[in-house]
């Protein structure tokens, strides 16, 4: 089991922040309801639910940028129709590859997925994938 240390550490507020700032809106809203993991298409591929990927935001923990879910959202929207609080996720989703992709770190590379991995991932995560890093 993990523990989440509760602090009120600078860096993790800042990243936060700067989440919130990129998606214009407040994932402090969020309540964990689920509903945007329920209806998330791509929920099988991720490995974290967009709800879990939410929480970790509100906790500050950048770690949620080593996670492959916001390169897996293919932003169909169905999350943020969901939503109860109105929260824009696929926004959310959004800011979070704009902030990897600042880090200059290198993401999917075709080359280095295997043949499974190809005909297990959804097309239009892969794509999406692709088309996020070349903007």
């Amino acid at each position: 089991m993990t523990f989440v240390k509760l602090t009120k550490n600078k860096k993790n507020i800042q990243f936060r922040e700067k989440v919130m700032e990129l998606a214009g809106d407040d994932v402090i809203k969020c309540y964990q309801c689920g509903e945007c993991s329920g209806g998330c298409p791509e929920a099988a591929a991720m490995d974290l639910l967009p709800n879990i990927v939410m929480h970790k935001i509100q906790l500050g923990d950048e770690s949620v940028l080593d996670s492959n879910t916001f390169w897996i959202c293919s932003s169909c929207l169905v999350c943020s129709a969901r939503c109860p609080k109105g929260i824009d996720i696929a926004k959310v989703m959004e800011s979070l590859r704009e902030i990897k992709l600042r880090s200059k770190k290198s993401y999917v590379e075709l080359e280095s997925l295997s043949k499974q991995e190809l005909e297990e991932l959804p097309q239009i995560a892969l794509i999406s994938s692709f088309k996020k890093q070349t903007q």
